[in-house]
């Protein structure tokens, strides 16, 4: 103890939005967009910039369903208050507190305003994860060994298991559900890239639609913890408000962006086969429907013999 306060010291920060896990994802796919694009400039006519709009849509979609599970900004929160910043200390300091939700975790953000107070620079943002590798009450006990500022305790300490809110158990297997769903989205669209390639095109569209399905599962999913009871995060006499955030939103995008691929594809091969074979760059040869064999080879020997 220094003059009765535990001290603090220096730690790694987590980024509360991106962290490495999303850089790596990100970076993925920017190398196989920029693998496609190498390759547009072979493709002639209008069939160049079909392709670029299927492949850079596909990826889409693909880095969105893998990125959002390493975010946490599924539900976050803000507010701005004059709150105590140590244990046994009288001093009060205003600060922003910011909550921040993921399907791995939960991220305390807590910034001075300004940022240099109490002989101290007020600048943390704390992940406490809840993971199947991790233990969510033994993160919060190591942020009471290192000494972490009041606020941050005590809105990490809403979500423990041994909490009086008790939703530690709602938050954390609504997130898992909600991984594990997104997890089966990215398995089925990647059936559906190898159905529009091999060409079975309205499957695709099928499984499109099933990606889209299983997108907005998951985000059912992580809903159902609007429906406990949120204990109030309350500083004086501002309170912390959550709502969702950008992930979310972005998911629901991209769920409505499969149901409406999928529904174009689907409609488009009952109505108009000939407008999606031109999309996809397709000639009469290459279609499922016209693989029958339209040619007979007779020996002339026999033809000559009035066999």
């Amino acid at each position: 103890l220094f003059d009765g306060i535990y001290p603090f010291y220096l730690q790694q920060r987590k980024a509360f939005v991106f962290d490495i896990s999303t850089i790596i994802v990100i970076v993925v796919f920017l190398m196989f967009t920029c693998s496609f694009l190498l390759i547009i400039p072979g493709i002639r006519g209008r069939a160049r910039l079909y392709w670029m709009f299927r492949v850079l849509l596909s990826l889409t979609v693909g880095v969105v369903i893998v990125a959002v599970q390493f975010t946490g900004d599924w539900e976050t929160g803000w507010v701005k208050a004059n709150t105590s910043y140590k244990s046994f200390s009288d001093a009060l300091v205003n600060v922003n507190i910011g909550l921040h939700v993921g399907l791995a975790g939960v991220n305390v953000t807590l910034v001075g305003n300004p940022v240099n107070q109490v002989n101290e620079t007020i600048n943390y943002n704390e992940q406490f994860a809840w993971s199947f590798n991790a233990d969510y009450d033994h993160s919060y006990s190591k942020g009471l060994e290192r000494g972490l500022p009041s606020p941050i305790l005590y809105v990490a300490e809403k979500f423990t298991m041994q909490s009086p809110c008790g939703v530690h158990r709602q938050y954390r297997i609504s997130s898992h559900y909600a991984s594990a769903t997104l997890w089966v989205a990215f398995c089925t669209w990647l059936i559906s890239n190898m159905l529009f390639s091999m060409p079975v095109l309205v499957y695709g569209g099928y499984m499109l639609l099933v990606t889209g399905a299983f997108m907005i599962f998951s985000l059912l999913s992580f809903s159902t913890v609007r429906n406990s009871l949120m204990c109030p995060i309350q500083f004086g006499t501002a309170i912390l408000h959550t709502g969702y955030g950008g992930s979310f939103w972005l998911t629901l995008a991209v769920g409505l962006l499969c149901f409406v691929g999928g529904i174009t594809v689907v409609a488009l091969h009952y109505l108009n086969l000939d407008v999606l074979k031109t999309f996809f760059d397709l000639h009469e040869d290459q279609t499922e429907e016209y693989q029958d064999m339209t040619e007979v080879y007779v020996n002339p020997h026999f033809v000559n013999k009035g066999l």
